[in-house]
């Protein structure tokens, strides 16, 4: 018998009107129901959110920290059991799955240590007897929209600065993962966090991320997805505060000088961890003409030797996609890099069996102009693209809309630094993959990414609001600028 879980709303357990099938992506066999929500349950969630704000809010924020310190403990604890969860329901291989988890516990340690630095700033007046400064106040209740590529992360990520900062949540995981979110909810609770303060209702994005998107008493929205879901988020949520974390184009740059053993170790990595899966994935190298062919022979080398499996199998190197929608997907942009004259060098297939893998592939000859070196495909496909220098490098790294992640390999630091300044993006690694964020420092993009700075201070900026302050004690009327004189 497969398990039917329930929502939570309200501090309680509740079931929905129907149900859906959460798949293992390395079988295809259903492995837990959920309900499918709807705008009614969203509603619910929201009023229980609401009813729970102004205490929560009012809880010393060192005390909420300690509920997340708690939260953190609990995880390390479980840490096995829940990475084999990540592993079964994603398909993570289970060093990536237990990393997964071990970034929730780094997030939730991290942001309880803000429980004592929610620091606002003092300044002085243009008057005397005036003093000014600023403190952060929540949001209020928060929608809180999360993807499956990391499924207990980066409702980590959210949940634990939302909550800090003293917001209320209701939380919509992706379908393909719910069971991960329940058990990290059901964590919270262990932890101590207050009934209502955080709501999990699960379903589909036209039945419950659109209701939360659309609520009226929903005051803001953090979403980590796909550009076109972020562009109907900005058009729709009204005047929320809105973080959108959405797509990628991640370069490689590959110079003459590069060490290049230590470039093709982080290009397997950064293309094929996750089984391409990352907002952050490696999918575009550049590489200079003088070095191409050699890299790209290594390249093939390489990922023609990495194991496809279930991400439980301690032998696999590669896991699932998520589902057969993303096969299909994967499938028809190799289709397209044929058709664009890319050269097919690995990969471009699906192995027999069943389950939903995709075998690693490369194309070599792409050029800027390709959908497959421009659009964001999601799965194990790597386009290899070939510069004169580093200006032309740069300019191929910028040709496209997304600016999350970059990389360059290179052994002069005049060429590392040049590279910093000009590449257009959040991110920029030295000698490393695009793929590997620290959770103390700010994490997001530019351009059609967004503009989100998760993590590290600045996932405070998301989750909170500034107020200034100013208190008068001059005991008499001054009027700012008409006072201040010259």
């Amino acid at each position: 018998m497969v398990q039917a879980y329930r929502m939570h709303i309200g501090g309680e357990w509740v079931g929905g009107d129907g149900y859906f099938n959460d798949l293992n992506p390395a079988t295809g066999q259903v492995m837990a129901r959920f309900p499918a929500g709807s705008a009614g349950d969203v509603d619910r969630a929201v009023d229980a959110a609401e009813g729970a704000l102004k205490s929560w809010s009012e809880t010393p924020p060192p005390k909420r920290g300690r509920i997340l310190q708690r939260t953190a403990d609990i995880l390390r604890k479980e840490k096995e059991r829940l990475g084999t969860l990540v592993a079964t329901e994603m398909g993570k291989v289970m060093p990536e799955a237990l990393g997964d988890v071990q970034e929730a516990i780094d997030v939730f340690e991290y942001f309880a240590g803000e429980g004592r630095r929610l620091f606002g700033n003092t300044t002085t007046s243009e008057l005397k007897g005036k003093f000014a400064m600023t403190v952060r106040r929540p949001v209020g209740v928060m929608g809180l929209i999360t993807p499956w590529n990391f499924p207990i992360a980066i409702p980590a990520w959210k949940l634990s600065a939302a909550l800090v900062c003293g917001n209320t949540a209701v939380f919509k995981p992706s379908s393909d993962t719910p069971l991960c979110a329940y058990e990290l909810v059901r964590i919270l609770l262990r932890a101590g966090v207050p009934d209502g303060v955080v709501n999990l209702v699960t379903g589909s994005a036209a039945d419950v991320g659109e209701a939360i998107v659309r609520h009226r008493r929903v005051g803001g929205i953090s979403f980590t997805g796909s550009k076109a879901t972020g562009e109907w988020i900005t058009k729709n949520a009204g005047l929320k505060k809105v973080g959108l974390e959405l797509g990628g184009k991640n370069p490689v740059i590959v110079m003459d000088d590069a060490d290049l053993g230590l470039a093709v170790e982080g290009i397997i990595w950064g293309a094929f961890g996750t089984t391409g899966q990352r907002c952050t994935a490696a999918s575009r190298v550049i590489a200079h003409r003088a070095i191409r062919k050699k890299l790209v022979a290594e390249l093939v080398r390489r990922a023609e030797r990495l194991r496809l499996g279930p991400g439980v199998a301690k032998t696999t190197d590669v896991g699932p996609l998520i589902n057969m929608a993303a096969v299909e997907k994967t499938e028809g942009y190799v289709d397209i890099g044929r058709k664009e004259g890319a050269k097919l060098v690995c990969g471009g297939k699906r192995p027999p069996g069943r389950g939903f893998f995709y075998r690693p592939t490369i194309f070599d000859d792409a050029d800027r102009g390709m959908r497959i070196a421009r659009e964001e495909i999601f799965g194990p496909v790597l386009s290899v693209l070939e510069c004169g220098g580093l200006d032309d490098a740069i300019d191929i790294a910028n040709s496209v809309e997304y600016g999350l992640s970059s990389s360059i390999y290179t052994r002069d630091v005049n060429s590392a630094l040049r590279a910093i300044s000009g590449i257009e993006a959040g991110i920029t690694y030295v000698n490393a993959s695009t793929i590997g964020a620290e959770v103390h420092l700010p994490f997001g993009g530019v351009k059609a990414t967004g503009h989100t700075r998760e993590a590290g201070i600045t996932g405070i900026d998301e989750f909170s609001h500034l107020k200034t302050v100013y208190i008068d004690y001059s005991g008499k009327l001054q009027k700012a600028q008409i006072d201040a004189g010259e």
